[in-house]
């Protein structure tokens, strides 16, 4: 597995996602999408692949390359 293109750490386990941050605006990002993390500690954007990751959660601190993908909604 390789590492998401960008990780995002937060203190809450629901979070919004619209592909825009530094370098790339809002107009060039996706249609803003709301992800749930669950009991893995971290979800992944569907549309941009940017991770988001608990802060205090089981996924955080852990080498993120090594984790699977794990969309909103899916479970392993």
């Amino acid at each position: 597995m390789i590492a998401p293109p960008e990780t995002i750490r937060t203190s809450t386990a629901r979070v919004a996602c619209d592909g825009s941050g530094p370098g790339v605006p809002a107009a060039l990002g996706h249609p803003r999408v709301f992800l749930q993390i669950d009991e893995h500690g971290y979800v992944d954007c569907g549309y941009c692949d940017r991770r988001f990751v608990l802060i205090g959660g089981p996924a955080d601190g852990v080498d993120q390359s090594q984790l699977p993908d794990i969309a909103s909604g899916s479970s392993l």
